[in-house]
């Protein structure tokens, strides 16, 4: 039982540490398009993505994504030239 609670625990931790990062900017982005939604949002009903708030949450979910993934680093392997 602590075996599986070890690899559980190894996993969640390589998890944050490959993803945290993404995860945050989708959490931020998310609330962010919720409040842009709430705040001015489209009085006509007619605007493709802030019509409905889960538009509006989706679409601010993957901005912050992306805008995360800008600044992230990479990693890159190491070659040699023989």
């Amino acid at each position: 039982m602590t075996f599986a609670i070890e690899t559980l625990s190894h996993m969640l931790k390589s998890f944050i540490s490959n993803y945290g990062l993404s995860f945050i900017g989708l959490i931020i982005g998310a609330i962010a398009g919720y409040f842009y939604w709430q705040r001015v949002g489209c009085a006509s009903g007619t605007c493709a993505i802030t019509s409905k708030p889960l538009n509006s949450t989706l679409y601010g979910a993957v901005m912050g994504y992306l805008l995360v993934g800008i600044f992230k680093k990479d990693k890159k392997s190491v070659v040699s030239n023989k």
